[in-house]
Parts: C-alpha cells; sequence; structure tokens
C-alpha cells in the first residue's frame, strides 16, 4: 500500500507540516521529519541513531540544508522554521511525496524534475540520501550543508563553545566527532564532489509541535560546511551519513536494500492486512547488546513490558514472525522478577522498572496467542510454563506495590500514589485515573491467567498446580463485585468496598480473553454498552462522553493532554479486544465482521494518508472528528489491527474478502 501526499498539500504548510514520514533499520534508529522536510519536533532527524554508550536515542544528523543550482541560479529545495518565519521555502518547487517501501520526494522547478529519497540500511547505523535530476538544459549543480544536533533526541541543543568544529577527510567525505561522548559522525559520496569546510552555527530553529506540547521548542545547529557534487541528468548522486566509515559502493549498498525490501514491498500492495504486517516490521528491533526488543512508539517511546506483549502476537505470530515472537517471549520471561515482569525495560539491559501489575499477566495472554497460532507446545511446557508458574504463585502469595490476591480469590493492587495499570498518567506525583484496588480487567487477565495454568497442569499432568475450586470462586466473586445491574456493564475498579462504576473500555476484556470470566449470560451486554458509549471508527474511547469527567479533545499543556489521555482519549489497540469480543457473543460471525469491517475502514484507510503516513498513531481526540494524536506509529495500534484482521480471516472470511476487493477498486 503506497501513501501520497499531492501538490496541494505539499504546498500548504499548514497540512503539509502536520503529515510526518519514518524510516527504521531494526535497530532502534530511525529517520523522520514531515512531507515538507521542515522538522516540527526535536524527535525528527536524518541520523538518530540508537546508541550503547552513552545509551539511547540520539539526533546526530538533523539534516540537510539543500538547494539545486541551475545554470548558476541557486533553488533552495528545503524549509525552516525561524522566529516569525519560514525559510527557505523549498516545498513551493514540491510536485508530491510518496512512499512505499521508502520516502521519494518529488520536486519541478520549471520544466526540471528532480527527486530526493531516503533510506536506512536494515542493521547498520546508516542513512542514505539519493538524488536525481532530469534533464536540465544547463549545468546542474548539488549544494548540501549538513547540519548537526548531536544531542538525545528528548533534548535540544544549543550554540556551545565545547563542540568541536573541525573535520577531518574521509573515503569521498569528511568525519565529524564534535563530543568526545558520542560517536564520529562520517558523511560520505560515491560522486565527484568538492567539500568546503565552513563551521558555522545555525540559530533558533522552531519545532512548532513541541511548542504546542507545552515543550522548549527552540534549537541551534551546527553546519560543519559545505557540500557540492556535480549533476548528470538521469544519474544518481547517493550521500551515506553513518557512525562509521563506509568502504563499499553506496549504489550497490542502496540496491541491495532496496531488494532486501521487495518481496514485503509487493505483498504489502495486495492487501491491508500485509501492509500492516511489513510496518509492523519496524517495531521489532536488536538493542545495541544485541537483546531483541519492541519499541513501543516512534518517535519518542522506547521499549516497555506491556506493550511489547500486547503487540508482541500481531506484530510476530500474526505476521509470520515466528522466530522473532518466540526469541521475544523467552528473553522477557528472563527478566521474572518477584512474579513481575518490567514495565519499562533499561537502555542499559538490567536497571528495568518494575512498576505494573499486568506485564505479566499479559505475558500470559501472550504465550496462549503464541500456542493458539504456532501449536509449540513443546516450548510452552519447556520455557514459558515455568515462568507462568512462578508469577502466578508470587501473585497469589503477595508481591511487590502490594500485588496480592484478597479472600475471594480477587486480585488487588497499588496505593493511591501508584499507577500500575495502563491507564497511568500521572500529574505531579498524583494518579489521573485512580484505579488501586481491584481493576476490572486486572482480574480478567489473572482469571485468564489461572484458568491456563490450570489448563497446562491438567495436560501436563502436574496435579498441585491444579485449581478448578479457585478459579469457581473468582468468577462468583468477580460478578458479584463488579456487575452494574440497573446499567447492563461491569464497573471498572472496586476499592474499600465502593465501585467506580464509570464506563471505560477495561471492562471488555472480560468477554475476549481465551478464558473469558464473565459468564455467558452476560457477556453481550457488555459488548453492547461499549459499543454504544465507547466505539468510534479509530479505536475505543477510555471513558464514556455522559460521564462529567469525560474530556473530548487531547490538547494544551503536558498536564492538560494527561489530564485527558485516559479520561476520554480513543486509542487503536482497543479494538483487538473490542473485535474479538464481538465476534465472540455474535450469532451471525460474517455479519458481524461486515460491521466491524465497516467501522474501522477509516482507520485503515484515510489514516493511512494522515500523520504518520502509512502507520497507526497512538491514540485520537475522543470527540469528532478524531484527530490523531500521540506518537506517530505506535506497536499495538498496529499489532492489535494486524490480530484483528487474522481473526476476522477466520471468523468471516467472506465479509474480509470483500472488504478488501472494495478498498482495492477505491485505489
Amino acid at each position: 500500500m503506497k501513501w501520497t501526499v499531492g501538490k496541494k498539500d505539499c504546498q500548504n504548510l499548514r497540512e503539509g507540516l502536520r503529515k510526518e514520514w519514518i524510516e527504521t533499520n531494526g535497530l532502534g534508529d530511525y529517520a523522520s521529519s514531515t512531507v515538507v522536510n521542515c522538522h516540527t519536533r526535536r524527535y525528527h532527524g536524518l541520523l538518530v541513531a540508537n546508541l550503547r554508550q552513552p545509551a539511547g536515542r540520539h539526533v546526530l544528523l538533523s539534516s540537510y540544508e539543500e538547494s539545486l543550482v541551475l545554470g548558476g541560479r541557486d533553488f533552495d529545495l528545503s524549509c525552516h522554521k525561524y522566529p516569525s518565519l519560514f525559510h527557505p521555502r523549498g516545498h513551493e518547487y514540491l510536485d508530491r511525496v510518496e512512499g512505499d517501501a521508502w520516502p521519494v520526494f518529488h520536486y519541478r522547478i520549471g520544466d526540471v524534475a528532480f527527486t530526493r529519497e531516503v533510506m536506512m540500511l536494515h542493521g547498520r547505523h546508516v542513512t542514505l540520501v539519493r538524488y536525481t535530476v532530469g534533464k536540465t538544459g544547463v549545468p546542474a549543480l548539488l549544494r548540501l550543508k549538513p547540519l548537526l544536533a548531536f544531542r538525545p533526541h528528548h533534548s535540544l541543543t544549543r550554540a556551545n563553545v565545547d563542540l568541536q568544529v573541525k573535520t577531518f577527510p574521509a573515503r569521498d567525505g569528511f568525519k565529524i566527532q564534535p563530543y568526545n561522548t558520542l560517536p564520529p559522525l562520517f558523511v560520505q559520496t560515491g560522486a565527484a564532489f568538492k567539500f568546503f569546510p565552513s563551521p558555522a552555527w545555525y540559530r533558533n530553529f522552531e519545532y512548532f509541535m513541541e511548542q504546542e506540547r507545552g515543550f522548549p521548542f527552540q534549537e541551534d545547529l551546527f553546519q560543519p560546511g559545505v557540500f557540492e557534487i556535480p549533476l548528470t541528468p538521469d544519474q544518481p548522486v547517493i550521500l551515506s551519513a553513518s557512525t562509521d566509515e563506509l568502504d563499499e559502493n553506496l549504489e550497490t549498498l542502496w540496491k541491495k536494500e532496496a531488494a532486501r525490501r521487495r518481496p514485503a514491498q509487493l505483498a504489502a500492495a495486495k492487501t491491508t492486512a500485509a501492509h500492516l504486517r511489513r510496518e509492523g516490521a519496524r517495531f521489532l528491533i536488536h538493542e545495541p547488546d544485541g537483546r531483541p526488543a519492541v519499541i513501543a512508539g516512534y518517535p519518542w517511546f522506547d521499549a516497555w513490558g506491556r506493550d511489547a506483549l500486547i503487540s508482541l502476537p500481531g506484530l510476530t505470530f500474526c505476521a509470520n514472525r515466528e522466530d522473532d515472537g518466540l526469541e521475544l517471549l523467552a528473553r522477557i520471561g528472563e527478566t521474572e522478577k518477584n512474579g513481575l515482569l518490567p514495565n519499562c525495560f533499561g537502555s542499559d539491559g538490567a536497571s528495568h522498572a518494575y512498576n505494573s501489575v499486568d506485564a505479566s499477566l499479559w505475558y500470559v495472554w501472550a504465550v496462549q496467542q503464541m500456542r493458539e497460532l504456532t501449536g509449540r507446545d513443546d516450548l510452552v511446557r519447556k520455557t514459558y510454563w515455568p515462568v507462568i508458574r512462578r508469577i502466578l504463585q508470587a501473585y497469589r502469595q503477595g508481591t511487590d506495590h502490594g500485588i496480592h490476591m484478597d479472600a475471594e480469590g480477587l486480585l488487588h493492587a497499588g496505593s493511591p500514589a501508584t499507577q500500575l495499570t495502563w491507564m497511568d498518567a500521572m500529574v505531579n506525583g498524583q494518579p489521573i485515573t485512580p484505579r488501586h484496588g481491584c481493576p476490572v480487567e486486572i482480574n480478567a487477565l489473572w482469571y485468564n491467567a489461572l484458568a491456563f495454568s490450570n489448563q497446562l497442569a491438567l495436560e501436563f499432568k502436574s496435579p498441585k498446580d491444579r485449581c478448578p475450586e479457585l478459579l469457581e470462586q473468582i468468577q462468583r466473586s468477580f460478578l458479584k463485585r463488579f456487575w452494574v445491574e440497573n446499567g447492563g456493564y461491569l464497573g471498572d475498579v472496586y476499592h474499600d468496598g465502593q465501585l467506580d462504576d464509570a464506563i471505560r473500555p477495561n471492562q471488555i476484556f472480560a468477554v475476549s480473553l481465551p478464558h473469558p470470566v464473565l459468564d455467558d449470560d452476560h457477556r453481550a451486554s457488555v459488548v453492547e454498552t461499549v459499543r454504544r458509549h465507547l466505539l468510534t471508527p479509530y479505536g475505543l474511547r477510555t471513558l464514556s462522553p455522559r460521564n462529567p469527567d469525560y474530556k473530548g479533545l487531547y490538547e494544551g499543556t503536558p498536564v492538560e493532554r494527561d489530564a485527558a489521555y485516559h479520561q476520554g482519549t480513543v486509542w487503536p489497540w482497543l479494538l483487538g479486544a473490542y473485535g474479538e469480543a464481538e465476534l465472540r457473543t455474535s450469532r451471525d460471525r460474517e455479519q458481524s465482521g461486515k460491521m466491524l469491517l465497516a467501522t474501522i475502514t477509516p482507520l485503515l484507510t484515510t489514516h493511512l494518508q494522515q500523520a504518520g503516513l502509512g502507520s497507526l498513531s497512538e491514540i485520537f481526540d475522543g470527540n469528532p472528528p478524531h484527530h490523531p494524536n500521540g506518537c506517530l506509529a505506535q506497536a499495538w495500534s498496529v499489532g492489535e489491527l494486524t490480530r484483528l484482521l487474522g481473526l476476522l480471516k477466520k471468523a468471516a472470511p467472506r465479509a474480509l474478502l470483500a472488504w478488501e476487493s472494495a478498498l482495492a477498486r477505491r485505489t
């Protein structure tokens, strides 16, 4: 599936600045900007490298300031935002931007066509930019000024005397190492060139998305010098930016990477499901020390336990990446401590944050999905079940953060000062959505985990791990504590004898999980309540609009956004559980499949041409028209929509085939 931004939106900054592209390389590195190549975030850059020392992602090369010289006349192709103005205004020459296997920018200057393409090399800290000019009739010259940031991607930099300005010759280019604590940058080209060292600071770049979000938004960037490269019509010129000197032919490297991407590119052109499977690959990385990980979202999230486990089935087992999924499950299981799995994985591979009640329970669910999709019972018994048994034993006996099973079999967690579930926004150290006590989805996950372990104990002939009486007790206690009789749905949190009866999406997991804790008689009513109050074309709202605490817009300062994050904001990842619950309670799965596909069509068509082009955003406004927000590409959004399409392929194959055919005709 190809995304395209036409001339009208490219030349309209109001539109072009909201559409972002991203390139990744399987190491956690990325290159990203807007379609008009004007950075709007501190996270944008041409080479943002995930380093081992110092750990984390760093913006090394921010951008090139580019111009095409035709017959001695200079045409600026770049675009930057400075205080009160945009300069230069190269977007005015953009004809269109398109992305399939990598982003391609098409410019037109009079009768002269010019293209710029960006590609990262898989498994290497390398960004390639390829330039091609068409017939000109006059001499053509490419002039490039590298703009360097050399700072952590959460930070900004200012002109300073500590930066080492000297450049050194490298093979077909130059080397610079502005700070001894960061690796060098090599900029090289296989073409004839001249490089003129001319160190200078460019000051006061502005990133308006950061300004909108209430963060620091001005930065200075360092220019070490100027490249000049003569261009021959229809003969591409490539520049590489890397942390190691390259001795290979750049055109050969480009062709090899293009060939590596070709099979996924051809598949992605055929169906939406295949496109999402390809998109999901960018979240699967290997950290600098070789550990497999799942990036929760680009550009600012790192590896999170909960996010990794929720997105893992869709990104791996539903996408023909079984080996990746098995390796991730095994590695994540190795981090178990006192029954807990990390909420956040430390970038050093050791300093993990164990502040989640549900990551361990999502691990059980991920193993269930693995078993269902691969049939690898041998690995369940040998590798994963021992971890599950340790988790359940710790939770039953009581472990960190007040996590324990009460006398009625339900799971308690947390205190007024903690946020241990996925609704974890905090402002000034206080939870926005307090959920300590017995949260509804935590107990649905708890029952599901115990039921799965009970099933395995029976199959693997381990009677001491069976718990049928406890399971029956939990089902009775769950219904007694959470069911809202006069509304026909499940409340959200039970604490100190009181039930928070807010209508939230967390109740859907009592229906959707492989072992539902809610009995048959009550499931359809929960699904109907969620459908009426929370379902949108882009996901589920986190709170019913009828609730006085509902916030329909995700905007404003960090405090204002955090206050809306789980108070009405729409999350696409919840569509996986909702769809599964809908299909489970349906009497006509084909008809339910049609309805589900009709609902999510805007998310999987129009939205793929918005925001993070080709990918799925983290969140959307609760109020129509549901503007996208948050991360431009989110792992569990992509993973759970991939899994949902897989469920529909089994449960409603005719509906899915008709839907894909209709989309193909439209495009």
